[in-house]
């Protein structure tokens, strides 16, 4: 990842930006009019993809136009792009691409009961997976998310005396006793706005490839249990490349890539 922020940029900040994901049964949301003041659920889009995958490139612009026409009434959709490094070997070095979201994929993988690990592939909540560039099971996915419970999670952002570097403050209350897990990972995804590519190798070669919110880390914030609120100040390192508008999106989701038991997002422009 190679990001920067200035000094001045986080003091515009240190007014607490906030995104709450509210926790709801399905018989508030089922029914939830799509009016500018009606609240949403949150909803997390994964798509898993790759510049070196001639089939990617429709799902990566689905992703992009689930995220701008948010079209699922009662949602708000939260998207990443999770580039993996298995197709790397075959011509084309994707500069997006982890390990890390790879063992990711894999994981929910043996959550769904694959054989395999494909691209692309899109994972909604944890909880439903799909062909990425499926708009139809993609939208059915959705509205079947939003009507499941969901925990409220609020990020916000707070100053820091060094450029290279992101105060998230991160709160969310105890484990419903409806659930039936006892405990949830808190993670911080870390993503650039927009990232594009001129690909001049492999099954791309010759295309510009365009993505949104490219995932550039996953950060492991703690655990939330039963008996308590979570809250935590988390300091997130920037490297000091070239500046890009960020989005930080907060994911409470059970152990073992599990589902997505609330998520919310903010936007940090440079």
């Amino acid at each position: 990842m190679r990001l920067s922020l200035t000094v001045s940029t986080l003091i515009a900040f240190s007014v607490l930006a906030v995104v709450s994901g509210r926790y709801i049964h399905a018989a508030s949301t089922s029914s939830m009019p799509s009016g500018d003041d009606a609240p949403r659920t949150p909803v997390l889009m994964e798509l898993f993809t790759s510049e070196g995958c001639s089939s990617c490139p429709p799902a990566d612009a689905l992703l992009e136009k689930l995220d701008r026409s948010q079209p699922v009434s009662g949602a708000e959709l939260i998207v990443l792009s999770e580039h993996v490094d298995y197709w790397n070997d075959i011509g084309w070095k994707d500069p997006y691409s982890s390990r890390e979201y790879s063992e990711r994929q894999s994981a929910y993988a043996a959550q769904f009961g694959l054989g395999g690990i494909y691209t692309p592939q899109m994972v909604v909540d944890g909880h439903y997976e799909l062909v990425g560039s499926d708009e139809q099971q993609a939208i059915r996915a959705v509205e079947k998310a939003v009507k499941l419970e969901k925990m409220q999670l609020t990020l916000s952002l707070f100053h820091i005396e060094e450029s290279n570097k992101l105060g998230v403050r991160v709160e969310t209350g105890p484990l419903p006793s409806s659930l039936t897990t006892k405990s949830a990972n808190v993670f911080l995804a870390i993503a650039d706005e927009s990232d594009e590519s001129h690909v001049i190798r492999g099954e791309n070669a010759g295309r510009t490839l365009k993505h949104v919110a490219v995932l550039r880390d996953l950060v492991p914030v703690g655990k939330v249990s039963r008996t308590e609120n979570f809250s935590r100040n988390v300091t997130l390192n920037l490297d000091s490349g070239n500046r890009r508008d960020l989005r930080i999106v907060g994911i409470i989701q059970e152990p073992a890539a599990g589902r997505v038991l609330g998520a919310g997002s903010v936007r940090l422009s440079n």
